[in-house]
């Protein structure tokens, strides 16, 4: 065992999730968020409906590192504030009322789980 592996959070076999689904511009994103048993995010999927683009891959990776980084230990706000602003296609209007307009999909994504998991109130 590396001491990378000694400090990961692994998350259990079965485990709670939420679902969430947006269109950007008119690509459709279905995001899953796998939860640790205190209720804390520890993992992060994305599917993307054009799948097999240069967009899929890209999401693809960036989802497995942020996941890796969560359970690490690497605090849920400092990788949202990461993302949030960044800019590339597909970028524009959203169909989601809290969220109009965003840069790309890691902005959307930063600002949704923002909304549902930072917010106090």
């Amino acid at each position: 065992m590396t001491s990378y592996e000694a400090l990961r959070r692994r998350l259990p076999d079965d485990r709670p999730a939420i679902s969430h689904t947006v269109k950007i511009d008119g690509w459709e994103f279905n995001i899953r968020v796998g939860l640790f048993e205190d209720g804390t995010m520890g993992e992060l999927f994305i599917d993307v409906a054009k799948e097999g683009s240069t967009v899929s891959g890209l999401v693809d990776a960036w989802v497995q590192n942020f996941s890796i980084a969560l359970q690490s230990g690497v605090p849920l706000a400092k990788l949202v504030e990461k993302g949030r602003d960044v800019r590339f296609e597909p970028m524009g209007r959203t169909d989601n009322k809290e969220i109009p307009v965003v840069n790309s999909i890691r902005d959307y994504v930063s600002r949704w789980l923002e909304v549902k998991f930072l917010r106090s109130g």
